[in-house]
């Protein structure tokens, strides 16, 4: 492998994935010269589509096909009148894979943090706007029960007062500092079954 730039590299991309280290991408990198035409091959070119066609949302965060556009916020099969709030895409295929919850996602693209992502940093802007342009009853805050987590879902039922929407947060169940990609399905349930009202002042 020394001194052949293509696979140094190979490797050091695939350590960089996670839950993989430089031992476990080299035999990943292996797996994949010694089977060109079934692996390599194919898998070369299915990312070379990911990255020409799929880009994430820029009104709702989520991941969409350049050529069909968002089936999140632009699903015209389904109406929904509910908008889950999470962190991430990771939070959201979470969710998604428990089959608890029916209804549109926002993903905000991470959280307030003290290492200088800001609230202008997140999508919180474009949920107001959804809330109020797409006739939304409820908007269901699912972030992690971290202080970062409750910071941004401060800022966000801060951001919605005034509109006309029933907000509600993700309750029993959630343990504390718990991000919600790392919960299994029961704890989500119970989490969504008993979430609680917060207040949201009308003017």
């Amino acid at each position: 492998m020394k001194d052949i730039n293509e696979i140094e590299e190979l490797v050091k991309l695939i350590s960089k994935l996670p839950g993989l280290g430089p031992k476990s991408a080299k035999r990943i990198v292996l797996k994949l010269i010694n089977n060109k035409e079934e692996i390599l091959k194919p898998t070369a070119n299915i990312l070379a589509q990911v990255l020409k066609n799929i880009s994430r949302c820029q009104f709702c965060g989520a991941l969409k096909s350049n050529l069909k556009g968002c089936n999140n916020c632009e699903n015209i099969t389904q109406k929904y009148n509910k908008i889950c709030v999470v962190e991430t895409i990771g939070d959201q295929w979470s969710i998604e894979s428990s089959n608890i919850y029916q209804g549109y996602f926002h993903i905000l693209g991470g959280t307030v943090s003290s290492v200088g992502r800001r609230k202008e940093d997140l999508l919180i802007s474009s949920l107001v706007e959804r809330a109020k342009r797409d006739d939304i009853e409820e908007i269901i805050i699912a972030t992690s029960a971290t202080v970062e987590g409750m910071t941004t879902a401060y800022y966000i039922i801060d951001s919605l007062k005034g509109v006309d929407v029933k907000i509600s947060k993700l309750a029993q169940g959630l343990p504390v500092g718990g991000e919600i990609e790392n919960l299994d399905d029961g704890t989500l349930f119970s989490a969504f079954k008993n979430r609680n009202k917060t207040e949201n002042n009308i003017d």
